[in-house]
């Protein structure tokens, strides 16, 4: 028996999120399908991130166990000639029986893109967001910048959520402008549920104007989720990738 680890990049449109349900498509799902039948053996993955319905992927991680003699690091290779195009595992590598893509320290990027112009582009439609009222780019930055750092978050938190806590250590969060494009990216030891979609609800809400980015230490410290701005739209959402603290490859 081997542990196997998957990066996974995937299309988040037609699917109901990561996480397996029963009569809907989800990508965790169709990698247990796809893998089972390869393998000749049942097999279930176990997820990194259970990213939401219509949420895109360039690095999930998965892994499974097996008895599969075939090498970790070609099952890639064979597994993406029976994976649908919007789902394509980047890489594959056997890792420590006991690891845990969630149990163990990492950082988490994630990448808000919004198209900022007066109509939308066919081509961006499924990636990224479009808003047309004019962002200022230098008042979202100023207000990203307060929530670097170990906060509570609750005030970016759906309200069904159900974490033990609600304190987060966001490490990195800016945002980009490249021509009609506006990129908020957020990196994080762990997030909460609809955490960064409701950063981004809120930092277009302070780009438009309606809110000032002197307020985002308010709206930290009061802790409700009516203080923060609405939830952005799944499909602006995408996960970069997950890196670990320490590398669990067996080499």
């Amino acid at each position: 028996m081997k542990r196997v680890m998957l990066r996974v990049a995937y299309d988040g449109t037609d699917y109901c999120g990561w996480q397996l349900q029963p009569g809907v498509a989800t990508v965790e799902g169709v990698l247990n399908q796809a893998l089972s039948s390869l393998l000749g053996e049942p097999i279930t993955v176990t997820g990194a991130s259970r990213t939401d319905s219509g949420v895109h992927s360039l690095g999930n991680v998965a892994v499974f166990d097996t008895d599969t003699r075939i090498p970790a690091d070609k099952i890639c290779y064979a597994l993406n000639q029976r994976l649908p195009d919007d789902i394509v595992v980047q890489s594959s590598a056997e890792v420590a029986p006991d690891f845990h893509p969630r149990h163990c320290d990492s950082r988490k990027t994630y990448e808000y893109r919004i198209l900022n112009r007066e109509f939308p582009l066919p081509t961006e439609r499924r990636d990224s967001y479009f808003y047309y009222r004019r962002l200022d780019v230098a008042r979202m930055r100023e207000a990203a910048a307060y929530l670097v750092g170990t906060h509570d978050f609750a005030s970016f938190c759906a309200a069904h959520s159900q974490a033990e806590t609600t304190v987060r250590t966001v490490y990195d969060c800016h945002v980009e402008k490249q021509g009609d494009l506006v990129c908020i990216r957020v990196t994080g030891a762990g997030f909460l549920y609809n955490m960064v979609r409701i950063i981004a609800g809120t930092l277009i809400e302070i780009g438009s104007g309606l809110k000032e980015p002197q307020q985002m230490p308010a709206i930290l410290d009061a802790c409700v989720r009516s203080a923060a701005g609405p939830t952005a739209p799944a499909h602006g959402l995408t996960m970069i990738g997950i890196e670990f603290a320490e590398n669990p490859c067996i080499d």
